[in-house]
């Protein structure tokens, strides 16, 4: 019988089993009554005992016994009497002894059973999956976990090879598994199975040899626990730090948490990178103090606290000092929040932007130079106006010399006259050198300065210089200036282009208008909180195609044009923190540009 026989609970009896037992006893006790064999004939009770065991309990096996024993002392009664022959008496206790420990064996049998069926019935309670199977690895028990894990039921998989029903794949040759398990008894690894579906799992299997009293070995108790859930998922994981990693390894983005409870800092493998750090080191404020640049250093270590304490996230930009004197700029975002048990900790990203940083400096410094080629060209254009600029305080300085000389050439010289004269020369000097100097501002190439301006002051200057070039074109020009506007904070030469490219377009966009109807108007306002410069013209206007492009580099609608004026005055009044646009005039001809700068923020002593 096998062992999975051995401890499945006993089918519920019939009829004929107790039927058959009560023949045997009648049949016993006749022939034990009224047979003339001499010999124990009421020993055969065992055997009515023994089927006893197959549908009664604990008690009725006693109860039967107790009856075999009744039955043959009343044999024994009837047959003999008063006599008391020694070899009957003998068959007596001999029957009636084997009766009582044949019930006695039994009834422990039973128990031993019961307790069997206990345990099996505990191992079919556990999720693992739990069978025995024999030397030539054929199964002799397979639980209910199997049955579920597996898809084969008990009566399917007992008595087939259990490689053959699970189609196992070993992770190293099976003969190398079965020496180590007959060498230590116990084997654990994993293993690859395949469901009755076909679907593949994987397990973690842990093998158990048993022995007989002589130490051979007769069985293997083999306990499997479904792992691949498990397993998928930390294979997912895996991959998904190894993406992470490498997303972050691209970007030169790394990750950090801080326990503010521990003190404890976790760096990704990026972050340590960042920060010129070999893996083996244990991050520390101290370290990170140390490797930021001593000028970022306060807002760096404010930033930290004000994240501690919860008054806002960290956002901020800073250098990092490395051990060989390298420069890297980064960006470090930071919020705070609360791990299972509520402890607050810091989570955040820093990201390497050197590059981008670099970037921007090289691309300042080619708008730079751009709008200083762009700067001289616009003056080529205006090389008329300046001239007549220069001229006309050269020749009133003439003018006035020659009249001072003719003041002095008379018999009595007028020296009064003289000195008007030289006092006017003196004015005019002074007229040409000032247009000198502001050619030599727009004409110097060098870096944006943030300084206060004021607008009103640096416009009359480019008026001044294209006045020649307006009057040339008939165009009447009209000044709209606010009193008292606020000063902003830029460079003066590069808003001063931009008034003189807003003028110029302005100029050559009504050279197709009636001279009479040719107006121009510089405006300047305090609007929103903002500066606005407004340059409008009578000109031919804009169209809803034209209004798309028109800050873009390289477009024009000039035969001539290069299309870089108003590109590059949009990048110079987005570099001073505003905004530039073009609309079209309101039931009139012509265009309103304007743009628009934050006003300077005074700064309380």
């Amino acid at each position: 019988m096998s062992q999975d026989r051995m401890i499945t609970t006993p089918a519920r009896p019939g009829v004929l089993l107790p039927l058959a037992a009560a023949l045997g006893a009648l049949c016993i006790f006749l022939v034990d009554t009224f047979s003339p064999l001499g010999m124990a004939v009421a020993v055969l009770y065992v055997v009515v005992i023994l089927m006893a065991v197959g549908f009664c309990d604990r008690r009725g096996v006693i109860a039967v016994a107790t009856g075999c024993a009744g039955l043959t002392l009343l044999s024994y009664a009837m047959t003999h009497g008063s006599e008391t022959p020694d070899s009957a008496t003998v068959r007596l206790v001999v029957s009636i002894a084997a009766i009582g420990i044949t019930a006695a064996l039994a009834l422990r049998n039973e128990a031993a059973m019961a307790a069997v069926r206990e345990q099996a019935q505990l191992l079919d309670l556990t999720h693992d999956t739990i069978f025995v199977r024999d030397m030539a690895d054929t199964i002799a028990y397979w639980n209910r976990g199997a049955e579920e894990l597996y898809g084969w039921s008990r009566h399917e998989a007992v008595g087939r090879r259990a490689h053959d029903v699970m189609r196992t794949v070993f992770p190293a040759p099976l003969a190398e598994i079965n020496a180590e398990l007959l060498r230590t008894g116990r084997w654990e690894g994993e293993l690859v199975h395949t469901r009755r579906d076909g679907r593949r799992i994987i397990v973690a299997s842990r093998w158990s040899l048993q022995r007989d009293h002589r130490g051979r070995p007769i069985a293997i108790l083999e306990t499997n626990t479904d792992i691949d859930k498990r397993k998928r998922a930390e294979e997912a994981l895996q991959r998904s730090e190894a993406y992470l990693a490498e997303a972050q390894k691209i970007s030169r983005t790394g990750s950090f948490g801080w326990d503010f409870a521990s003190g404890e800092i976790f760096w990704s493998e990026q972050t340590f990178r960042l920060f010129d750090c070999d893996p083996s080191t244990i991050p520390t404020r101290a370290l990170i103090v140390e490797r930021t640049h001593e000028s970022d250093r306060p807002a760096v270590v404010a930033a930290i606290e004000a994240a501690r304490t919860g008054a806002k996230p960290v956002d901020i930009e800073h250098r990092l000092r490395l051990p060989d004197g390298t420069v890297r700029h980064v960006h470090v975002l930071a919020d705070v929040a609360r791990n299972p048990a509520g402890s607050p900790h810091l989570v955040g990203a820093v990201m390497d932007v050197t590059a981008a940083r670099r970037a921007e400096e090289a691309l300042a410094e080619a708008r730079t130079e751009l709008a200083h080629a762009t700067r001289m060209t616009t003056l080529g254009e205006l090389t008329a106006s300046i001239a007549h600029e220069v001229n006309q305080p050269l020749a009133a300085i003439v003018t006035n010399g020659e009249a001072g000389l003719r003041w002095l050439s008379r018999d009595e010289p007028d020296l009064a006259e003289v000195r008007k004269s030289v006092e006017r020369m003196i004015r005019d000097g002074r007229r040409a050198s000032e247009v000198v100097v502001r050619l030599r501002a727009l004409s110097r190439k060098g870096s944006a300065r943030a300084l206060p301006v004021d607008l009103n002051e640096a416009i009359d200057d480019v008026i001044s210089l294209v006045h020649r070039e307006i009057a040339g074109a008939d165009v009447r020009l009209e000044r709209r200036f606010a009193l008292d506007l606020p000063e902003v904070t830029g460079d003066r030469i590069q808003l001063q282009q931009v008034v003189i490219n807003l003028l110029v377009n302005a100029v050559h966009a009504m050279a197709a208008t009636p001279t009479a109807d040719r107006a121009l108007a510089v405006e300047t306002a305090v609007e929103a909180g903002e500066v606005v410069v407004r340059v409008v013209d009578s000109g031919v206007g804009l169209s809803a195609a034209n209004l798309d492009h028109l800050f873009t580099a390289f477009y024009t609608t000039k035969p001539d044009g290069m299309g870089m004026g108003l590109s590059i005055s949009r990048s110079i009044v987005e570099a001073h923190g505003g905004h530039i646009l073009a609309t079209p005039n309101a039931g009139r001809p012509g265009a309103a540009f304007e743009f628009r700068l934050p006003v300077t923020q005074e700064v309380d002593p």
